[in-house]
């Protein structure tokens, strides 16, 4: 009883500013504020607030509310395990058996398709750099008198 008898004051101090505000020439701001206003008597009227009231002081529903988030924090704890183990138990004893069986052992490695002597030429190395490697940025620094 005194959720809507709050609502409802919370509604009319509401629409008084909305009227407030409409005298000020400001239409569609008093026209905001009242919509705003109608939201508290709104939820009275459709008997929301006497749910909201009985659910919140039933011990019923709150121990209902804790087995949720029991339940939401075990399937969050074991999804979080599966991802860490890699798969479901079929997907590991899939794994298993294929590890288990000679086929799926790697072929062995053929033999090179060079030989010593048919290697490619190796680049020649690079002459090493001299001290004239600035000798162009010193040119462009005379030009310009630096």
């Amino acid at each position: 009883m005194i959720a809507e008898t709050v609502c409802s004051a919370v509604s009319a101090a509401g629409l008084g500013i909305a009227a407030v505000t409409a005298y000020r020439k400001r239409f569609l701001a008093a026209a905001r504020i009242a919509a705003y206003a109608l939201v508290p008597i709104a939820l009275v009227m459709t008997g929301i607030v006497q749910w909201l009231a009985d659910t919140a002081f039933s011990p019923t529903a709150w121990a209902g509310f804790g087995l949720l988030g029991l339940a939401w924090v075990l399937l969050a704890t074991t999804r979080f395990a599966e991802r860490r183990r890699g798969g479901t138990r079929k997907e590991r004893r899939a794994a298993a058996r294929a590890a288990e069986q000679p086929g799926a052992v790697a072929p062995a490695a053929s033999a090179p398709s060079l030989s010593q002597d048919s290697r490619p030429a190796s680049r020649p190395a690079a002459a090493p750099r001299s001290d004239d490697d600035f000798s162009d940025i010193e040119a462009i620094l005379k030009k310009h008198g630096i």
